[in-house]
């Protein structure tokens, strides 16, 4: 690649996620600034057609070229970016199209590299070519994923993983970071560094994204479960032992790690400990409560289980998360 530009071919369609298509080409470009030779990259955005599309953001954006003309081209990068779709509960899902998913099946195979982003794992999952693979994605789909994909193995709290020749991303600002682990693999630390201080962003984001998203997303499929699971949220200052939860189950401690597993895919303590964590988060975001008000109304006892908690489950101290998303009243903003 020495002395020419790599290719980068972005996937455009219509509801593609905006920032996912025009993060990394802010990334790719400010690369280009910051290099004294014209060897970074050339991105095009690739559509079915050469017709203007509409972004979820309802800004349209224009092809350069359609994926006939490019599937003529050696590919350096195909990067694949996402859509969703949200129903009436609020619940996301990923949209996959099945034509996006032949033409990436087909420009995969003239790519050096292959990089999803956010929800774009979908898309690049139909393919077949995750199979096997270690993969992310948003945290709202990505049980989604597994689910329609048992043979890729889903991570739901990295910023981005690469496996092999193929990378995915997580929530939709984390193209970023993928774009910026792109250019430190091109071209090194160094570079994918001064890019980052262009953009005003950590070159390596510290945590995951599970300190961004809803932890408590698994939906039961019954209602004696959904009952369990509000008298859990309801009573985080009680012990909730397992014998607890399964006298008030009524069913054996067996039974109830099982409906536990079945339903929501975890054990019982984690499922408590992942209800107190949240509703500490809550707390932190938007009291002036101490830490040990906190620990004592949520269960935890005491400010050292609340901070082993914290760092189980977010990989981050409550006092760390409390400075980092703490909301401020309007007059302090």
């Amino acid at each position: 690649m020495n002395g020419r530009q790599r290719l980068i071919v972005v996937v455009v369609f219509d509801q593609v996620d905006l920032l996912d298509v025009t993060g990394p080409s802010e990334v790719f470009a400010l690369l280009q600034r910051e290099m004294d030779q014209p060897t970074g990259y050339r991105v095009l955005l690739a559509g079915k057609t050469l017709a203007p599309v509409t972004t979820s953001a309802g800004v349209r954006i224009l092809p350069d070229t359609c994926f006939d003309t490019i599937d003529q081209q050696s590919i350096d990068t195909l990067l694949i970016p996402g859509a969703v779709q949200v129903d009436t509960q609020r619940r996301v899902t990923a949209l996959v199209d099945a034509d996006i998913v032949e033409l990436v099946a087909r420009l995969a195979t003239r790519a050096r590299r292959i990089a999803s982003v956010c929800v774009g794992a979908h898309i690049l999952a139909a393919t077949g070519l995750l199979n096997g693979k270690r993969v992310t994605t948003h945290w709202s789909t990505a049980r989604q994923l597994a689910a329609e994909h048992p043979g890729i193995t889903v991570d739901a709290d990295p910023i981005f993983i690469r496996d092999g020749q193929i990378w995915t991303s997580a929530g939709i600002s984390s193209c970023l970071d993928l774009s910026l682990a792109l250019v430190a693999d091109d071209f090194g630390e160094a570079m994918a560094q001064q890019v980052a201080r262009q953009l005003v962003v950590y070159l390596k984001r510290p945590g995951g994204q599970s300190q961004f998203s809803v932890f408590l997303e698994p939906i039961s499929s019954t209602r004696r479960m959904d009952k369990l699971r509000h008298y859990i949220s309801q009573h985080l200052r009680a012990p909730l032992t397992i014998p607890e939860l399964a006298e008030h189950l009524h069913v054996s401690e067996r039974q109830l790690t099982r409906i536990f597993k079945n339903e929501l895919g975890m054990m019982p303590a984690a499922y408590v400990e992942a209800v107190r964590v949240e509703a500490a988060r809550n707390q932190l975001e938007t009291s002036s409560n101490t830490l040990e008000l906190i620990a004592s109304n949520n269960g935890f006892g005491s400010v050292d289980t609340l901070i082993r908690a914290f760092r189980r489950v977010l990989n981050i101290t409550p006092s760390d998360y409390r400075q980092r998303f703490r909301l401020q009243p309007p007059w302090q903003v």
